[in-house]
């Protein structure tokens, strides 16, 4: 069997500057694809095009800005223009207060940038896959997709909405070469737990004391691996956790 030659693909990543994005757009110009990463902060944007020259392009904007969206793809040049996979990697969790005391602001970031943002992006390039007959879509989802945890309310329900929608966009597709994988990592070491807490550094790395989380690139090799098998194979989704990570089971409240 004969997998996808990463040699010609032209891999759009949003969310880039960091994380599970930087990882796997490295991993994927590593092996000699073109690649276009997306994100706000214009100055790593700028290094990562510097580092890797002219396999490499740079789109900055809001992923939850529809008319920036638009803008930024139809501003790619050629061969650029042809996204042949695009990895929905934009997304964050803020906050781990209790429903009842959560900011609403938050919850509607998560929901626009993990839920509307990803959708769009997806719809975005379909059209142009669908018209070139090729095309990988992969969605960053997460473990909390499926398995809920205390303050994860929000976030684990847009994960889960990343689930369904991966799930639906299949069926939309099976009359197409177009994949679509579902990546779901259990806990990272990234950026992720800073951005939740807010720059808060000593509560972040608390996150991650006593036991070994995954690391970006091992979500990167799982990308790269869905995206590189024979294109008659499609990776629906994949659970990838820390070994030392498990769901913690039913929980019962107790009075008193």
């Amino acid at each position: 069997m004969t997998g996808v030659d990463p040699h010609h693909l032209v891999v759009l990543v949003t969310g880039g500057t960091s994380g599970y994005g930087l990882a796997t757009a490295t991993r994927f110009l590593a092996e000699g694809a073109r690649v276009i990463v997306t994100g706000r902060r214009q100055a790593r944007l700028d290094a990562f095009v510097a580092e890797h020259g002219d396999r490499a392009h740079a789109l900055c904007f809001d992923v939850r800005d529809r008319q920036a969206c638009i803008d930024a793809l139809d501003s790619l040049p050629a061969p650029f223009d042809a996204i042949d996979v695009l990895v929905n990697n934009a997304g964050l969790a803020l906050g781990l207060q209790k429903a009842w005391a959560a900011d609403l602001d938050d919850w509607q970031t998560m929901i626009e940038t993990n839920c509307l943002a990803l959708a769009t992006m997806a719809r975005l390039v379909l059209p142009g896959m669908r018209s070139r007959g090729r095309g990988h879509i992969v969605d960053i989802g997460s473990i909390s997709g499926s398995w809920p945890y205390p303050g994860g309310h929000v976030y684990g329900a847009t994960k889960a909405f990343v689930k369904q929608f991966s799930t639906n966009l299949r069926t939309d597709l099976v009359d197409s070469p177009i994949r679509v994988t579902n990546i779901e990592p259990g806990a990272s070491e990234t950026e992720f737990s800073l951005v939740r807490f807010k720059g808060d550094a000593d509560r972040a790395a608390a996150t991650y004391d006593g036991f070994e989380a995954l690391r970006p690139e091992d979500v990167a090799e799982a990308v790269y691996w869905a995206t590189t098998l024979p294109p008659h194979v499609d990776i629906a989704r994949i659970e990838l956790w820390p070994t030392r990570q498990a769901p913690a089971g039913i929980t019962v409240g107790r009075d008193g």
